[in-house]
């Protein structure tokens, strides 16, 4: 058996229904033991029928329509991966049938520690050095150009447009500065480029952290739960998505000393700008609200970054930066209430399909 054969035959159905299916990738263990990721493709059951009707025909043109768009000028596939937050998984099922409904391949990946990926006896989400995800990151580019050219015969390999969110957007970022060349455009859906506050505030952190992370890196610190999003999100409380009690719980992740070293060592990185080849687009909402306890309000803000501080970041990603704002929106802008969500997908899109040139 081929290794694309080995590939295609390890797909297994996913938890969020008919169309998406996800991949097992076995990375290098650590000292907690075997670690994985997770890849999630977005792959709907295509119909081959005789149109009948007005409503086939459109259906038909559809089709039609999606296979002319699903290549760049170059004859590449074009393909959308999506990476998620922290204490986070990829559950973003509108936005992957817009962009598959637009002409992208979609596929997600569960980072080591975070979501399908969790193990048991695993430190949920921890690492002491961002870097690790460049494994994840290879080992899914590795299996999606293997995917993409089995499903669609192309020669060329396919462009890759990356899509990130929240702590992912900072993994993402700091990923592309390293791998020039390697993606035809950056999204980043709020990420987090910075320690809510300012720098001065992070170095004051960084000061408070390092010995801990020094002696005993996954200690966990004892920090107010804040879990206002988390209630403006789940169809439990105020939100309208069913989110798993583990692997996005309520009250987050415990933040641990090693881990909090790694994202200030990164948000540093940023503030030094990076060189990032690729267009990047950055969606924000319009506003910050950081509380403890839930109002309607935070059904309108951004209550996990500060919006004002991550776009002047922002534009230091590199030579090609654009800022999007969506007043009215939540930290996870795919997760905002559907007008807005509609327009980022649109944006998004419209975006995606202008590169490469």
């Amino acid at each position: 058996m081929t290794t694309t054969e080995e590939s295609v035959s390890l797909w297994q159905p996913d938890i969020l229904g008919a169309g998406y299916e996800r991949l097992e990738l076995p990375l290098s263990p650590d000292e907690e033991g075997p670690v994985k990721a997770t890849l999630i493709r977005h792959a709907p059951p295509v119909t081959a029928s005789t149109p009948h009707g007005i409503l086939d025909f459109f259906s038909t043109f559809t089709q039609r329509r999606r296979r002319a768009a699903s290549v760049d000028p170059t004859g590449a596939p074009r393909v959308v991966l999506y990476l998620h937050g922290w204490a986070d998984y990829f559950l973003q099922t509108e936005l992957a049938e817009y962009l598959t409904a637009s002409g992208f391949h979609f596929y997600a990946l569960d980072l080591r520690k975070f979501g399908r990926s969790l193990l048991p006896g695993q430190t949920p989400g921890y690492t002491t050095d961002l870097a690790v995800y460049d494994e994840d990151i290879e080992a899914a580019l590795l299996e999606i150009e293997r995917d993409v050219v089995a499903r669609t015969n192309s020669p060329a390999s396919p462009t890759i447009h990356m899509l990130a969110h929240s702590l992912g957007g900072l993994i993402a970022s700091l990923w592309a500065d390293r791998h020039p060349g390697r993606i035809g455009t950056l999204v980043l859906n709020s990420p987090w480029l910075e320690l809510q506050g300012s720098s001065l505030v992070r170095s004051i952190a960084m000061h408070l952290v390092e010995p801990f992370a020094r002696t005993d890196p996954k200690r966990p610190f004892r920090f107010p739960e804040m879990p206002a999003y988390w209630e403006s999100v789940s169809n439990q409380a105020h939100g309208e998505w069913p989110l798993d009690p583990i692997w996005r719980p309520r009250a987050s992740f415990p933040i641990r000393a090693g881990w909090t070293k790694a994202v200030l060592a990164g948000h540093k990185t940023v503030e030094r700008k990076l060189n990032i080849d690729a267009p990047v687009l950055v969606l924000l909402s319009g506003r910050t609200r950081i509380q403890a306890e839930w109002t309607s309000d935070l059904m309108r803000a951004d209550a996990v970054i500060d919006v004002e501080e991550t776009s002047r970041r922002a534009l230091g990603l590199g030579r090609r930066t654009a800022v999007f704002r969506y007043p009215g929106a939540l930290h996870d802008i795919f997760l905002s209430r559907r007008t807005i969500r509609q327009q980022a997908y649109h944006d998004v899109s419209v975006w995606l399909s202008s590169y490469p040139y």
